[in-house]
């Protein structure tokens, strides 16, 4: 018998180490973003020093108008609510238009895609500055910011959603002789629902947060009393607005996920 040699394929070349190369461009954008931010790492170390001691001022919370305080928190929770409800009806009637596949013609749902592109472009910071200045310091200010803003997104969250669905659904209700309005109701929104469940929710919590900010420019709630005990430096009292602002926040979140998970 003859013996066959069998010959192995060359193994392929090592590959390269590239970590060298990435760090040096690490190194080289961290160097830029130094230079072109003017940053001084001594005034980082100052700045740091700094942050403990005003940090230090905030160690005795005053709860003396822990009434006052808990009313304030519910005009947040409540501006919160009704920015989310307008953002909500407003978005019911605007997401079908938005949806390529239910909109009835290619202006409509041009037109209304543009809309929530308008409005989620819009900071609802620079919307209540802008209608505290027409409508003066008050929650209404408030209220309307988080209500034209949150439309931009809840709106193309619901018009994508509807866009996702199955095309069978909407064809089989179609062929029943269903118009536009029976489409939306009967077959988009129900075939939606968890997603449209899950989106308000999450906008719902962020817009507390959001409300709570907008108090700072006069939008009214627990933010616009921080911002006046901020200014006249009456650190305990700021404590405790704190502190019952990030335990509601808490709160809610630990709500909104149990919700979250129970409906959808």
């Amino acid at each position: 018998m003859r013996a066959h040699n069998n010959f192995l394929p060359p193994l392929p070349p090592k590959p390269r180490n590239l970590v060298p190369l990435y760090l040096g461009i690490c190194l080289i954008v961290l160097i830029l973003m130094i230079n072109a931010l003017e940053l001084s790492f001594s005034s980082l170390a100052l700045g740091i020093t700094n942050t403990f001691e005003y940090l230090s001022r905030y160690t005795s919370p005053n709860f003396t108008n822990f009434p006052q305080y808990l009313m304030l928190m519910g005009q947040t929770l409540a501006i919160a609510f009704w920015g989310t409800f307008i953002a909500f009806s407003a978005s019911i009637l605007l997401a079908p238009l938005a949806a390529k596949n239910l909109s009835p013609n290619p202006i409509a749902y041009r037109f209304a895609r543009e809309i929530l592109n308008f409005l989620r472009a819009m900071p609802d910071l620079i919307l209540a500055l802008l209608l505290v200045s027409v409508l003066q310091v008050g929650p209404l200010p408030g209220v309307l910011a988080l209500g034209i803003h949150t439309t931009g997104f809840l709106g193309k969250f619901f018009a994508d959603s509807m866009e996702r669905v199955n095309p069978g659904i909407y064809q089989g209700l179609v062929a029943t002789g269903a118009n536009f309005v029976q489409l939306i109701v009967f077959a988009a929104f129900p075939s939606i629902l968890s997603e449209v469940t899950a989106y308000t929710l999450y906008l719902f919590d962020r817009n507390i947060r959001m409300a709570t900010v907008l108090g700072l420019v006069g939008a009214g709630g627990i933010g616009l009393e921080l911002q006046k005990n901020l200014r006249l430096f009456q650190y305990d009292s700021s404590a405790a607005l704190i502190l019952i602002i990030l335990l509601t926040i808490v709160t809610i979140d630990y709500i909104s996920v149990w919700l979250r998970g129970r409906l959808v």
